[in-house]
């Protein structure tokens, strides 16, 4: 069956195994068993090797005086030497048996595994327990997680929801200035007035439900501290403190509510430390996770199965169309496969028979019929953006997106040295400067340091903001290095242009904004909450499109982690809609060094 065949550089190809297989949801080697079981049984297998080492004199000893004691006849000596050999043989095996199972982690997880935290349990014992047995549970609220997120209150389906009075006391603390934190203080009083009001006291005592208001999802009653509730904590613990008084009602309503688990719910570190040292259930506020584990994250790409095309190649159609300026390839197929792929997700299929590879796009999906485009290739010369070529196959796929008029939102991940900055920048000039489909870029990022702040920068916004944006000057340094025929005088005017064209905005300023036929790039976007991420994307207006770049993996923000960063969860909710798309760039292209430090550092 004749394939469509578009040029490519197998050169810059990555490993197949980068990317799930067909019919994987999750990369081989990454489930949440493999995860837990890994250990264990490498454990176990270096304690077996290890046994017959400890022992392997004692074993030659003891068989060298049987043999001398009483010769065995010939038949039995091939019997004999294995076991005098055996112990030797397996005390080489720790290095025979562990370096594989290295390098093939290594093979699966070329960049991001090394930089992982060690995943934990985010669910106590006791509140495993009572998932398994269906009891409602009753949750503890500290002070931090009605702060870190006001709506938490209604998050926990049908179990109840306590707040000890001190809760209340640090929320009023809490309550004055300007700062997200104050202000999520008065949004959550608000919420509690609101329950509370035209309720009897008999109701408070009973608990008050929580879906008053309205919230369906919340099951469960809102109970709050109405008198004094002692419990002993260990001699030494200042009493006085908010944190030891809350784990004391914890301990207190341990010992009334017998039989009913208690857990006690706070984004405080030391205070689930200090809980658990006392023997009290505590957990971690996850909710605001859009995942658990960030290997499940979109990857945007997705890797055919090598019978594809006879599998999906019945009754199939194709066409051509010319779309902003060049002809594509249409197929309609049908088939298993299909309903696992999302609309402007990408494919691709790379025989090992020496076929032509076919890389492509999905762009309609209709039950188990999908319609999927050939895209263009921007690794050719010809193509090229600003004079930048694509160096692999995903930045291949993420220019086919940068270039597409019809893609409103765009989201690029990666590591370090990926291409992320410099792609969009290209993408940015050769849209504004050569086929005026924006008027400018703009460009913004999160002012978080990486080291100790330097305080306050003079000058315009403008001026206060260009410490922050040298990637981009280094990227536009060398986008002008390629125009070499006009010389120094021509580099330096068309350097003018571009500044010109760019525009360097501060998140600070970005409320009530309205951007219209802009190319805005959000950089660094891993740093932003969902909710500056909402307010980000709401200011597109009509012509508009909006570039998210961000590395998970290097999060400055304190309260923010790989799961509810503002571009993960961007991502997450954005995958599907067919005028956004998401590629996660997975090689390096700034230089050998950098390459090797992201892998070994």
């Amino acid at each position: 069956m004749p394939l469509p065949k578009i040029p490519s550089k197998p050169a810059t190809i990555l490993a197949t195994q980068d990317y799930p297989t067909a019919g994987a949801t999750r990369p081989a080697g990454k489930s949440p068993a493999a995860k837990k079981v890994a250990a264990p049984v490498i454990e176990a297998a270096l304690a077996e090797v290890a046994k017959p080492v400890r022992n392997a004199a004692t074993k030659i000893k003891q068989v060298a005086a049987l043999m001398v004691a009483k010769p065995a006849p010939v038949a039995a000596a091939p019997a004999a030497a294995p076991a005098v050999i055996k112990p030797a043989a397996k005390a080489k095996a720790p290095s025979a048996k562990v370096t594989p199972i290295k390098s093939v982690k290594q093979a699966e997880q070329p960049h991001p595994a090394k930089h992982k935290a060690v995943e934990v349990q985010l669910k106590s014992s006791a509140s495993r327990a009572a998932d398994q047995r269906g009891i409602s549970k009753l949750f503890v609220l500290d002070t931090n997680v009605l702060m870190h997120d006001p709506s938490s209150l209604f998050r926990f389906e049908e179990h109840d929801v306590y707040l000890p009075m001190m809760t209340l006391e640090e929320l009023d603390n809490h309550k004055k200035g300007m700062t997200e934190v104050a202000r999520n203080a008065r949004q959550v009083s608000r919420t509690l007035d609101a329950l509370i009001s035209n309720t009897d006291d008999d109701a408070i005592e009973q608990g008050i439900l929580l879906s008053k208001l309205g919230n369906k999802d919340a099951k469960g009653r809102l109970f709050f501290q109405t008198r004094l509730q002692s419990a002993d904590l260990p001699v030494g613990l200042p009493v006085g403190k908010a944190d030891n008084q809350i784990l004391a009602v914890v301990r207190s309503l341990e010992a009334e509510q017998e039989g009913r688990p208690v857990v006690l719910v706070s984004k405080d570190i030391n205070m689930r430390i200090k809980a658990r040292a006392l023997g009290l259930p505590a957990e971690d506020y996850f909710n605001d996770h859009v995942l658990e584990d960030t290997d499940l994250l979109y990857s945007g790409i997705v890797q055919l199965p090598d019978d594809f095309w006879n599998k999906h190649g019945k009754d199939m159609e194709s066409w051509q169309e010319s779309k902003n300026g060049y002809s594509s390839t249409f197929y309609r197929v049908t088939g298993p496969f299909v309903p696992s792929m999302l609309v402007n997700q990408f494919i691709y299929l790379e025989p090992k028979n020496g076929e032509a590879p076919f890389y492509g796009q999905v762009k309609q999906i209709n039950g188990k019929t999908a319609v999927l485009q050939t895209l263009r290739d921007f690794s050719h010369t010809k193509n090229n953006v600003w004079g930048v070529t694509a160096r692999n196959r995903e930045q291949n796929f993420a220019l086919n997106l940068l270039m597409n008029p019809e893609c409103d939102f765009v989201t690029l991940l990666g590591q370090a040295g990926t291409g992320k900055t410099l792609l969009a920048l290209a993408a940015g000039l050769a849209q504004v400067l050569e086929t005026k489909l924006y008027n400018e870029i703009i460009v913004t990022r999160v002012t978080v340091p990486v080291g100790e702040d330097i305080g306050f920068l003079p000058g315009t916004e403008e001026e206060k903001m260009s410490p922050w944006m040298g990637a981009f000057d280094d990227n536009l340094e060398v986008l002008n290095k390629s125009d070499s025929d006009g010389g120094e005088w021509g580099r330096a005017a068309t350097q003018d242009l571009i500044r010109s064209r760019i525009k360097i905005k501060s998140l600070n300023f970005m409320r009530g904004r309205t951007f219209v036929n802009k190319f805005l790039i959000i950089d660094e976007a891993q740093n932003l909450t969902p909710k500056q991420v909402k307010t980000l994307v709401t200011r597109a207006g009509p012509g508009t499109k909006i570039l998210c770049l961000g590395n998970i993996a290097q999060i400055d923000t304190p309260y923010l982690t790989e799961g509810s960063s503002g571009l993960t969860y961007v991502v997450d909710r954005f995958k599907g809609w067919s005028h956004s798309g998401h590629v996660t760039l997975a090689r390096g292209e700034r230089s050998r060094l950098a390459d090797h430090a992201s892998e070994v550092l």
